[in-house]
């Protein structure tokens, strides 16, 4: 064999080993790698499996309305009189009578009405999968403004089939919801009682009897 083919032989085997160790870097002995996730450009990518991210969409209305009456009247009437007394008959020049009279009435309405509403969007992290295929979420969202802080919690269970393809799905769809929103700083101070102005307000709150 000449010179120049066993050097175009080497370079050709050294090209080939090279390009079997960059894909086996890539494949690691399979085709589909689970930690690496479906690289497709036609697939469903919604979420399934923990560490998978999910949108949702909270909009909760609550209107809660409640009335109630009552209405309760007694009367009572009592008339008795004795009319023959045959024992003495003039041990009383005048026959005793007896008469009553009771009446009582109760009359009360009440009536409870409100209204709220809470609306935003937030990514939430699957953090278990169900043995039926439902998916465990919980997220947390933290807004901070200058000294003001907004925290937004959510946690609950999702059915995969109600996500929708954008990779979302509707608070309202989400078993055992909880959402909390809390905040801290010198605007919610401003809007709640605190310290001791806010004890006493609510020791008095609850020994007022009326």
């Amino acid at each position: 064999m000449k010179k120049t083919q066993r050097i175009a032989l080497l370079a050709l085997m050294a090209i080939t080993t090279l390009s079997t160790d960059a894909s086996a870097q890539r494949r690691a002995g399979s085709i589909y790698q689970p930690d690496q996730g479906p690289f497709v450009l036609v697939g469903d990518r919604t979420a399934r499996r923990p560490g998978d991210l999910v949108t949702i969409v909270i909009s909760e209305n609550q209107d809660v309305r409640n009335e109630e009456t009552s209405d309760l009247s007694t009367q009572k009437g009592l008339d008795y009189q004795l009319t023959a007394f045959d024992l003495k008959p003039n041990m009383f020049s005048t026959l005793p009578s007896v008469q009553s009279g009771t009446e009582d009435s109760f009359s009360g309405s009440a009536n409870y009405e409100k209204t709220g509403t809470f609306s935003a969007r937030m990514t939430a992290v699957v953090v278990d999968k169900l043995p039926n295929g439902n998916l465990v979420v919980n997220g947390r969202r933290e807004i901070r403004v200058d000294n003001e802080v907004k925290v937004i919690e959510f946690s609950g269970v999702v059915r995969r089939f109600d996500i929708q393809p954008d990779n979302s799905v509707q608070s309202e769809l989400v078993a055992d919801a909880r959402i909390s929103y809390s905040g801290t700083g010198p605007m919610t101070r401003a809007t709640n009682r605190h310290g001791l102005g806010g004890f006493l307000h609510d020791a008095l709150a609850w020994l007022w009897p009326f």
